[in-house]
């Protein structure tokens, strides 16, 4: 029972597994196991024993390790122009009600915590920092496409940036640590890719 889960949301749980044992066959550049389980619908686990569900999936997938140190750079370096994006617009908040550069829900508003606040605000961005969250996002969709090289580039982003967004994608390719990701609509992109 120690062992067993709950999920009151849908969520993605990510892991690396890093081995000098465990490689695909005929592979000469160094891959790493990328170890993914979600669940489509809340699940509360009690006997793992005796567990059975339609909405929990799990899978891997090898990947070069070189592409996960790129990637993992970009996003945070995405990450980090986000940021500088969010705090000019701190500076500015009445250019941000005039412009609408920034979307908030009723509940932000209201919500105490400005920095949780500030992490969850759709960003929108410039065209050259469009571009480049694209680049970033069809280098996702390469490495977890189950054909990679039917992969076509992204034309549109298919998410809402925010900074939780972008720090979970972040999260999401560093090899040394896992991560889970919750937020719906990078969940939902994320599962089409796996598929």
């Amino acid at each position: 029972e120690n062992r067993a889960a709950n999920a009151s949301n849908k969520e993605i749980n990510i892991q690396w597994y890093i081995s000098s044992m465990a490689k695909p066959s005929n592979d000469t550049e160094t891959k790493v196991l990328l170890l993914y389980a979600y669940n489509t619908q809340p699940v509360q686990i009690s006997n793992i024993k005796i567990f059975s569900s339609m909405s929990v999936f799990s899978g891997h997938l090898w990947i070069p390790l070189a592409r996960i140190i790129s990637l993992r750079k970009k996003l945070s370096n995405l990450k980090e122009q986000v940021e500088i994006l969010m705090q000019s617009s701190k500076s500015l908040p009445s250019a941000l009600e005039s412009t609408g550069f920034l979307e908030q829900s009723e509940t932000l508003k209201t919500s105490p915590s400005k920095k949780s606040q500030m992490s969850v605000v759709k960003v929108h961005l410039d065209e050259k920092m469009q571009e480049m969250a694209k680049r970033c996002l069809s280098e996702v969709k390469a490495l977890l496409s189950v054909v990679p090289a039917l992969s076509s580039p992204l034309t549109e982003i298919p998410f809402d940036v925010t900074l939780q967004s972008i720090a979970s994608l972040e999260d999401m390719f560093d090899p040394a640590n896992g991560c889970i990701i919750t937020e719906e609509n990078l969940f939902n992109w994320i599962i089409s890719l796996l598929h």
